[in-house]
């Protein structure tokens, strides 16, 4: 009896959910619109867990190519280190090479802009990209800037809707990405949650990655990846717990 109680004691000493891990950004890729003035991503930091997009240009995509992030949450920080301009930064989800020119294409995209300019709300948005983006125009008149087919807007944030970045101010953000769930977190606030359900049908997996268009000097830093929070614990855990409880009530009463 002794044995096993140590050996429960050890299990329940087995961590159910890993760690935040930090997240080498030198494995990851830019894409963008060939032949044109597309991002320039620079990895920096120890642990290669910072990258600076330091051009104003057509958008352009940073991305983990090749891991699918579903039932993963990405987390860090973001800043815009200039008070030049007033545009488009953010991240994407589902992401696959070549997509933001593909024929094909089917991603979310979070942005957020930081004044009203041409037709464009300023605030924090989540579009879903789903179609021919072979032809998609980049102006202040284009479809990344309007949010038109095939960039359809779903949901604009619950604080940050109708609300700007700050220059030279740093953001936490949190992403949650499931087949079910996509979750936007900015300094502790959920800001845009939406369910398959009200999607009605799953989410396409594919990779995390950054989104920047028509804004330079923006740093994502302390970039850490963990298991999704909503992700749910095995079926057999809470009958293994209630297992412990009882054995543990048998004991005091062999005891007494």
């Amino acid at each position: 009896m002794k044995k096993f109680f140590a050996s429960c004691a050890f299990a329940l000493l087995i961590p159910i959910s890993a760690q935040a891990a930090s997240v080498d950004l030198s494995t990851w890729k830019e894409n963008g619109y060939p032949n044109n003035n597309a991002g320039t991503w620079t990895v920096q930091g120890v642990n290669n867990d910072s990258v600076l997009q330091s051009k104003n240009g057509t958008p352009t995509i940073f991305f983990d190519n090749g891991n699918n992030a579903q039932g993963k949450q990405l987390a860090g920080q973001i800043t815009v280190e200039t008070t030049i301009d007033d545009d488009f930064v953010g991240f994407v989800l589902g992401y696959q090479d070549g997509e933001i020119t593909s024929a094909v294409a089917d991603f979310w995209l979070i942005d957020w802009k930081q004044g009203d300019q041409a037709g464009r709300t300023k605030g924090l948005a989540l579009s879903h990209v789903t179609g021919d983006l072979t032809s998609t125009q980049t102006s202040t008149s284009g479809e990344w800037w309007q949010h038109g087919a095939p960039i359809v807007e779903k949901q604009r944030a619950t604080k940050l809707g109708n609300v700007g970045w700050a220059d030279n101010t740093t953001y936490n953000f949190s992403l949650e990405f499931t087949a079910s769930l996509i979750k936007v977190i900015v300094d502790g606030n959920v800001e845009l949650e939406l369910t398959s359900a009200q999607h009605g049908s799953a989410f396409t997996d594919g990779s995390f990655g950054f989104y920047n268009f028509s804004q330079e000097r923006v740093r994502y830093a302390g970039i850490t990846e963990d298991i999704a929070p909503s992700i749910p614990l095995p079926a057999s855990l809470p009958l293994l717990l209630a297992g412990f409880g009882a054995l543990g009530l048998m004991r005091r009463r062999q005891k007494a």
